[in-house]
């Protein structure tokens, strides 16, 4: 079989595994080679900061795919093998055994890596990160030996450990450095909902603080030393400061990347013959017409799918709302949307954010840009539909619980009158 027949995927996370069931699910009978980095099959990522965390879910439940699936899909899994460097001219990866194989079509799905903590003391025992199911393994044996666990960053890795810490009776404390969890996701309006959720459960939230150091005994992290001269005693460190996308093998091949591999909506780089998918991707999208990135589960589920088709030929534009979800503790949410720092002029409520019982829409003008539901089912769809349609809506009737999403439009509004 020629290389151009050869459709290589570098990255073993749940973006590569799906990008090689859609290829066959659209007909491809060439070679498919899928190097992955970890040693064990491809895995999916929320389970490891929510119920496998929480031993709520058994390991083979993480899997993208059974054992037997990759040999009877004709799917060549290189396990514990990395893509090391990119020949565009000659259309060749670099192995990391040392190993060449010539490409028709690669796709990029390297994924993201925890951020390390930049202070002194980071490698010393007991300073965790979470990335693979190695990790959350270790994470969860520290809870069944810890009294007290310490966590640097509030955002959503943070906040999920910091729940399942506390499920497990384990003390905790969270030091960030924002005036508020979240903020940079969900702003100051709702960002308050998760601080006030996580104290209510015992978490001594601390904000606005500055670390200066993990403190070390014996080799082993104590805790933390804050700027002000502060220490803070715990059995563990844990880091949730947020991921860094693995942009190296796109950058040294010379294409074109910015804050992540720069595609457009079919998911095709700079390089007709390469494309990203999942954490890397700054992919163009329609909807919102400009790039972004997105590093949640949705992307890397969805996105093969385009990417896969695009590979084989076929017209393909990636324009799903961008969508994710949490649990902490009793409360449920998903999310819907992308309205970053500066791309919302304010947020409407529906329902109850005391109760966390409720709806938030963040809006732009008078448009809805994202939406999220908190323990309140069965209506993300309506907010997709709300955000897609570009409508104009009605502030009074979206807060009102009474009245139907798909009735808040100012065009639904005329249709009525």
């Amino acid at each position: 079989m020629s290389a151009s027949d050869t459709f290589v995927i570098a990255g073993g996370g749940l973006a590569g595994a799906k990008a090689t069931e859609a290829l066959r699910e659209q007909g491809f009978d060439g070679r498919i080679v899928l190097a992955a980095e970890e040693d064990i099959r491809p895995e999916e990522r929320p389970p490891l900061s929510k119920d496998y965390l929480q031993g709520k879910a058994e390991r083979d439940t993480i899997f993208v795919h059974s054992p037997d699936w990759y040999d009877a899909s004709r799917v060549e899994l290189l396990l514990g093998t990395t893509v090391t460097g990119i020949d565009r001219g000659r259309r060749e990866v670099t192995l990391s055994g040392g190993g060449h194989l010539g490409y028709g079509k690669l796709l990029l799905a390297t994924g993201s890596i925890p951020r390390r903590l930049p202070l002194p003391g980071t490698d010393s025992g007991g300073v965790l990160y979470l990335r693979w199911v190695e990790d959350s393994d270790r994470i969860r044996d520290t809870f069944t030996t810890a009294s007290r666990v310490l966590i640097i960053g509030a955002g959503w890795i943070g906040l999920e450990v910091a729940a399942a810490a506390r499920l497990a009776g384990v003390e905790v404390t969270i030091l960030e450095a924002a005036e508020l969890p979240l903020l940079h996701a969900l702003g100051p309006q709702v960002a308050p909902v998760f601080a006030d959720l996580h104290r209510q459960h015992g978490v001594d939230l601390r904000l606005g603080v500055r670390v200066a150091e993990i403190t070390v005994s014996g080799g082993k992290a104590t805790g933390a030393r804050l700027a002000d001269g502060t220490r803070i005693g715990a059995d563990a460190v844990i880091a949730g400061i947020g991921a860094a996308p693995q942009t190296r093998l796109a950058e040294e091949a010379g294409l074109d990347v910015r804050d992540g591999i720069v595609t457009d909506a079919s998911l095709r780089t700079s390089d007709p013959a390469i494309y990203a998918a999942g954490d890397i991707a700054s992919a163009f999208h329609p909807l919102l017409g400009r790039h972004i990135r997105v590093e949640h589960w949705a992307n890397a589920l969805h996105q093969p799918q385009t990417a896969a088709r695009a590979m084989l030929g076929q017209a393909a534009i990636y324009d799903r709302v961008p969508y994710f979800y949490t649990d902490q503790y009793d409360l449920g949410m998903e999310y819907a949307g992308y309205a970053g720092p500066g791309g919302y002029d304010r947020v409407i409520f529906r329902g109850d954010a005391g109760k966390r019982e409720f709806i938030a829409f963040w809006m732009s003008g008078a448009r809805v840009v994202a939406g999220m539901n908190v323990n309140i089912w069965d209506v993300n769809d309506a907010i997709q539909d709300l955000i897609r349609s570009g409508q104009p809506a009605d502030p009074a009737r979206l807060a009102d619980p009474a009245v139907p999403l798909d009735e808040v439009t100012a065009t639904h509004d005329r249709r009525s009158s």
